[in-house]
């Protein structure tokens, strides 16, 4: 290989992608850097094609061309209308692995890396800017990637989905230039993977006795046998797997498979329950910590899924393990006394620090959830940051990898529009343009922590997802954001020009049979939210009864939440709408300070079942001149109905007082859950 010297002037900053520039190119990610002429350079019937790499090099990328039809192979290198491949030592510019230079003039096209990789996501940008009829524009782009993972989760356990589809998707994750695709194959809901030495796995662990996970999961949560009338479910044969490891490495992608432990395990444990603490079906999630057959399981597991999986990191799950059966258990509690460990997180690390070693042994590395910090951390762990980025950040500050995955930016399962115009999703509100918002470094990390920023994922949970219609729907446009986070320069990206972008890139899917969500017909936040509001009782005092305090995990503003004039969105968990969690619900009293006029008083809540969020069974409102003694002003009382429905309503009363004191009480249906309510609004 040899040095590569652009024959064109470099313009490191974008100039037809610019924000307020009335124009843009269509390529997805933004390039790092993009000069463009009006000119355009043909594509057509006899255009060649030509590779200067070692030999044996490039067979997946002249396989791939080929599937694009863009010309004919020449021998030779040919000198006009032609697209050249070549591979270099160095490029200016150019700092990273998957970078790339991609120009274009009366001759055709060149594209020059220091990779296979960098030439197949300059192709990718190729394809992207090419015209209907074929033409392309003359000038200069150079391009490489901000992190140097970009990947995207697929849950195939609590809906299955099969191997052409994940294939469907590959396709266009390599488009969008996203690298790692991670599978999430083990969870309460289904086992997908063929384990030879374990056949029951996939004889009763992938089968259950309800199509939907949602209907599986407020049943009876069985499993069934494989063949069976009532079965439901599936997997993938280990030939199966196989394909789509190499289907994914011919477009440059790594597959990460996840098996999940020491938690979300119940349908191993229901088929071997020897394995869980009580040696009853149907009883626990969690595999025993101090039973050797448990480590003997996993490892025979991990044997045959590192067989498959030629990658580098192994996901273990780590996440949300109860812990409560380790308290009790015999084998438990002696492994905490050999180990000498105090308590259950110990106990827990453990876990994590042996299945490390084994994998380790093995060439392989553990990657889990920020849950596998509990306890201390595993010596050569990765951590993928879910629950915030306060875990991915603790584990870079302690020299360890670290991927950013928070659920506010980068959990697909939330509604992508105003819920009544979408299907039942898991909850919450995830617009692109809070996906394109991102900034997975925060200003407060140093430069070289931040080297230890592996990169950033989009995670698809499918718990409402039955169908593949449905995933891709809530997977498109808004990966296409995320591919931008982790692929293009904070400095270049600029959402209205992105999202001109992809309005183009949703009809472009649709043509190629995918079912991305109609940007078109995007509704946005809930009235109310984007602008802060003005009324009586607007940065007062509020104050809370005894037992009526606010839950801390969802706090708002704080103690002013209630009054600072400012709306709550699609979801509770826009930092906008205040929790209660306990018994007595709300009961706040504001102080305006004076005796005022008031004609109004009233305040929104909403529900959503699933994550346990109701409405208030009883509301009252009364008003006080000294704030000791109350007139009730109205006490309404409220059915309060569990249905699948994110609903909105307000309560309140209207008429006219005089008071300086007003007190609005909400109290908890029997449902229990949580009370959310944005703003008592006062005029």
């Amino acid at each position: 290989m040899k040095k590569y010297a652009a024959t064109i002037g470099l313009t490191l900053g974008i100039l037809l992608a610019a924000c307020g520039s009335g124009e843009h190119t269509s390529i997805i990610p933004v390039p790092l850097s993009v000069e463009l002429q009006k000119r355009t350079f043909t594509l057509n019937g006899h255009t060649r094609l030509w590779m200067g790499a070692p030999e044996g090099e490039g067979a997946y990328l002249k396989e791939y061309i080929d599937r694009h039809a863009l010309g004919q192979w020449s021998d030779t290198r040919p000198t006009d209308n032609a697209i050249i491949l070549e591979l270099a030592d160095t490029m200016p510019g150019i700092n990273k692995a998957e970078g790339y230079i991609l120009s274009a003039d009366k001759s055709g096209v060149r594209i020059g890396a220091l990779s296979e990789a960098g030439l197949f996501y300059g192709i990718q940008t190729l394809l992207q800017m090419t015209y209907e009829d074929g033409a392309i524009a003359y000038g200069t782009i150079v391009d490489e990637p901000r992190f140097e993972y970009r990947g995207m989760m697929l849950d195939v356990s609590r809906h299955f989905f099969d191997a052409d589809f994940i294939k469907k998707q590959i396709e266009a994750m390599a488009y969008y230039k996203l690298n790692h695709l991670h599978l999430h194959l083990t969870d309460a809901a289904g086992w997908r993977i063929e384990i030879k030495r374990y056949p029951e796995l996939t004889r009763q662990a992938a089968w259950r006795t309800h199509a939907l996970w949602k209907d599986w999961w407020n049943g009876d949560r069985h499993y069934a046998t494989e063949g069976e009338a009532d079965a439901h479910g599936g997997y993938y044969t280990q030939e199966q797997i196989r394909e789509i490891v190499a289907y994914a490495q011919k477009h440059y992608i790594t597959v990460i498979p996840e098996i999940e432990m020491p938690s979300h395990s119940e349908e191993v444990l229901t088929v071997y329950p020897e394995l869980s603490c009580s040696h009853i079906p149907y009883k626990e999630a969690d595999f025993c910590a101090g039973n050797e057959k448990v480590f003997e399981f996993i490892e025979n597991v991990l044997l045959e899924v590192m067989e498959l999986f030629p990658s580098h990191y192994i996901h273990i799950g780590g996440d949300e393990a109860s812990k409560q059966s380790w308290k009790e258990c015999a084998l438990c509690k002696a492994r905490m006394q050999q180990e000498g460990l105090d308590n259950v997180d110990e106990l827990q690390s453990y876990f994590i620090h042996r299945i490390e070693k084994f994998l380790n042994a093995h060439g392989r590395s553990l990657l889990g959830w920020d849950e596998i910090l509990d306890g201390g951390l595993a010596p050569h762990a990765s951590v993928m940051s879910w629950r915030g980025t306060d875990g991915g950040l603790k584990a870079m500050q302690m020299g360890h990898r670290a991927i950013m995955t928070p659920g506010e930016f980068c959990y697909f399962d939330a509604y992508q529009d105003a819920p009544h115009t979408q299907p039942e999703a898991f909850g919450g509100y995830l617009p692109l343009q809070k996906v394109y918002s991102y900034d997975p470094i925060p200003d407060t990390l140093d430069h070289e922590t931040a080297q230890l920023l592996y990169g950033v994922q989009g995670n698809l949970f499918a718990e409402y997802i039955p169908t593949e219609e449905h995933m891709e729907y809530m997977a498109y446009p808004r990966i296409l954001a995320l591919a931008e986070v982790a692929w293009s320069a904070p400095e270049n990206k600029c959402f209205e020009d992105f999202h001109a972008r992809a309005l183009k890139a949703v009809e472009a899917l649709r043509a190629k049979g995918y079912h991305p969500f109609d940007l078109h017909h995007e509704v946005g936040n809930r009235p109310g939210a984007d602008k802060p509001i003005r009324h009586l009782g607007v940065g007062k005092r509020v104050v809370y009864a005894d037992g009526s305090a606010y839950y801390k995990g969802y706090a708002a503003g704080g103690d002013s939440a209630l009054v600072d004039g400012i709306r709550g969105g699609w979801t509770y968990g826009d930092k906008r709408w205040q929790g209660f969690l306990g018994r007595k619900g709300v009961d706040a009293i504001i102080d305006l300070g004076e005796t005022t006029p008031i004609t109004s008083i009233s305040a929104d809540f909403m529900q959503i079942c699933g994550p346990g969020v109701f409405m208030p069974a009883q509301v009252i409102i009364s008003v006080s001149h000294d704030g000791e003694t109350f007139t009730e002003l109205k006490r309404e009382e409220i059915e309060v109905v569990k249905d699948d429905a994110v609903t909105f309503k307000t309560f309140g009363w209207e008429g006219t007082a005089e008071a300086r004191y007003v007190r609005y009480q909400a109290l908890r249906s029997d449902f229990g859950g949580f009370l959310f309510i944005d703003e008592i609004v006062i005029e």
